[in-house]
């Protein structure tokens, strides 16, 4: 993500450390740099939009059960994409193997291939550490660490020793996370001392300060009232334009207005009375709200079953 304003010298910087972890992680500088989209296997509508993401008969498994199977779909580069569907569907599950989240689950396995800009994030040799560096995380609940706004959001460059001036990165951060002009004045102050609202957009600043790639976002209103949410959607919105986000929501209302394609998920038991998320369909959002192409979609989305 873009941290700083932007200067000839800065925009050197910020190449070679593109290539750096680029490297580390295996990306292909071609496919960083906009190479074709990765061709995707069956299941999911390929449009003309790039592939940030492809998911290859993805199945994640904790312990001998899987908890989601059979994933196969593109997540586009500067789009939302809304993972929907009941509780224990593997929504979560998922989301978190984007950036190998699922790995610091002793029992998780994943299967199958993550494709990042065309390489395997599970191959042999990638970072883990330094895949989560590309690929930021909010949570559901905001968690801002005890420190103040200021330290909140310097954290992560300190850690990964980004060059430039700390104010600056600082500022331009909680502007794009849309909350400066309400704490410019209290930089020094407790982060847990703001509203729930503002905590979850300091941690989605937070992500911004160390320029992700991608931003994934697990049920980031949840918690959060109406007016916040709103906030939240419409900061979403504004960074779909620099980013690639992935979001899983209960709120229906939430895909249909933010998001660019949906997937939607549900459970099924084997014959042991196992449950297991699977992915039903994927498409166009404004499709899958108005027409989708499985009755179990559309009774979902219309609340006919939950």
């Amino acid at each position: 993500m873009t941290d700083q304003p932007v200067t000839e010298p800065q925009d050197r910087r910020e190449e070679e450390q593109e290539r750096g972890l680029s490297q580390r992680i295996g990306v292909r500088q071609d496919a960083v740099a906009g190479a074709p989209a990765v061709d995707g296997p069956a299941g999911g509508p390929r449009g003309p939009h790039e592939a940030i993401f492809g998911l290859e008969e993805v199945q994640v498994s904790y312990g001998p059960k899987p908890a989601v199977r059979g994933v196969n779909f593109d997540i586009g580069k500067n789009e939302i994409t809304a993972l929907i569907g009941p509780s224990g569907c593997g929504k979560s599950t998922l989301i978190r193997c984007l950036n190998r989240m699922n790995d610091l689950i002793p029992t998780a396995r994943v299967e199958g291939k993550v494709l990042y800009h065309g390489q395997d994030l599970y191959g042999a040799g990638v970072d883990a550490v330094e895949v989560r560096k590309r690929i930021g995380m909010v949570f559901q609940k905001p968690n801002p660490f005890p420190k103040s706004i200021y330290d909140n959001i310097a954290f992560g460059p300190r850690v990964l020793g980004m060059k430039g001036d700390m104010d600056e990165i600082v500022e331009h951060a909680l502007k794009q996370g849309a909350v400066w002009d309400e704490v410019k004045d209290r930089l020094k102050t407790n982060a847990f001392g703001m509203s729930g609202g503002q905590q979850q957009r300091l941690c989605i600043a937070r992500c911004l300060a160390v320029s992700p790639d991608v931003i994934l976002m697990d049920e980031p209103c949840s918690a959060l009232d109406p007016i916040s949410t709103g906030k939240i959607e419409d900061l979403m919105m504004e960074l779909k334009q620099d980013f690639s986000i992935v979001i899983v929501t209960h709120n229906m209302q939430q895909a249909a207005r933010v998001s660019d394609k949906t997937a939607f998920f549900t459970v099924e038991l084997d014959d042991e009375e196992h449950r297991s998320g699977r992915v039903v369909e994927f498409d166009d959002t404004e499709k899958i709200f108005t027409n989708p192409g499985d009755p179990r979609t559309e009774a979902y989305v219309t609340g006919k079953v939950g």
